[in-house]
């Protein structure tokens, strides 16, 4: 049995409709359990309410947390735009501690080619209705080539 998800359909370009569905099949999703707000035009946004098992010893979001949250809103941003697509890399700066109600991703597409589209993120901390920024990040993003149908 094979653990992939398929993302076949989604080559077009990931929606705020079919990313959530997506990610309601994925295991690490369904631990992280983020709420896709928008996924289009080279833009994404996601919310992640804040529980305790996703802090560090201080009560801050977990660095880790923060990570996956810019990582995806670059890798969706890239995905509205091309399909399927894996990060290649990505440099995160923690400016500040995650604390509030909430953690808010937002992505955006830099530049976009054939192969490798580069995407910026910003992660708030969602305090008493009021953003603070606590990490910024930028992402190289490969796009997935599939075979065509009866090739190898």
């Amino acid at each position: 049995m094979s653990n992939v998800v398929s993302t076949a359909k989604f080559q077009d370009g990931l929606t705020t409709e079919n990313l959530q569905a997506l990610l309601s099949k994925t295991p690490f999703a369904a631990f992280l359990k983020p709420e896709v707000i928008k996924c289009e035009n080279g833009f994404a946004e996601l919310h992640v309410a804040m529980r305790r098992d996703l802090t560090q010893h201080h009560g801050f979001a977990h660095g880790a947390v923060i990570g996956c949250i810019a990582d995806s809103a670059c890798a969706w941003a890239a995905g509205s735009l091309a399909g399927d697509v894996v990060t290649a890399a990505y440099t995160l700066h923690l400016l500040g501690p995650g604390v509030g109600e909430k953690l808010v991703g937002r992505g955006y597409v830099v530049q976009s080619g054939k192969t490798i589209i580069v995407a910026r993120s910003e992660v708030f901390a969602v305090r008493a209705g009021k953003e603070h920024l606590v990490a910024v990040a930028t992402a190289t993003i490969s796009v997935i080539k599939r075979p065509s149908a009866g090739t190898v």
